[in-house]
């Protein structure tokens, strides 16, 4: 069966490479410093042929290496590019939803420390210009510069930043569905 999504959506798009249980998985390997096929499939207890998909799929998409070991042959390293490293913020979100949500009552299997302080590391929190934590309520939705037709209309022309005027309380009034059809 054929998907059906906004192809032209990040989200949609960034699902295609991450959104499967395993893909997750074997990341949150690699962010644990994994490397080797073996060790990939004792940790995550995924089957051979579905680790070698998955692997294979982050190397055709540039988010990891293949690297050769040459003391073993025919054996390789499996190294997480920029591309892949870059996607860490993300996981630590979702890390911190399901800590947030889903831990046991004793707490998180694991936390992560900043090596040069100790410290357990806070986790991203999105941010108003003024450095003031933001909730859903607070973020306007607009189409982007590469916004396609569907999505100029649904969201609205793209407008500078600098020409907005906010309210008193730092938020900008966001026109609601029916005043935009009028």
């Amino acid at each position: 069966m054929k998907r059906s999504f906004n192809k032209e959506c990040s989200v949609a798009r960034a699902m295609e490479v991450v959104g499967d249980r395993w893909s997750i998985l074997l990341l949150r390997e690699a962010y644990y410093g994994i490397r080797r096929f073996d060790e990939f499939q004792y940790y995550l207890g995924v089957a051979p042929n579905i680790l070698s998909a998955r692997l294979k799929k982050f190397v055709d998409l540039g988010m990891m290496t293949r690297v050769p070991l040459p003391q073993h042959g025919g054996r390789y390293d499996y190294v997480l590019t920029k591309k892949g490293r870059d996607f860490f913020p993300t996981y630590l979100a979702l890390k911190k939803w399901g800590d947030d949500w889903l831990a046991e009552p004793a707490g998180p299997q694991v936390v992560f420390r900043d090596r040069s302080s100790g410290r357990q590391i806070e986790y991203p929190t999105p941010l108003s210009a003024r450095g003031k934590p933001l909730e859903l309520e607070d973020i306007e939705i607009v189409a982007g510069s590469g916004a396609v037709p569907f999505n100029r209309k649904r969201f609205g022309a793209q407008r500078p930043l600098a020409k907005v005027k906010p309210d008193r309380a730092g938020r900008v009034p966001r026109k609601s569905v029916s005043d935009k059809d009028k």
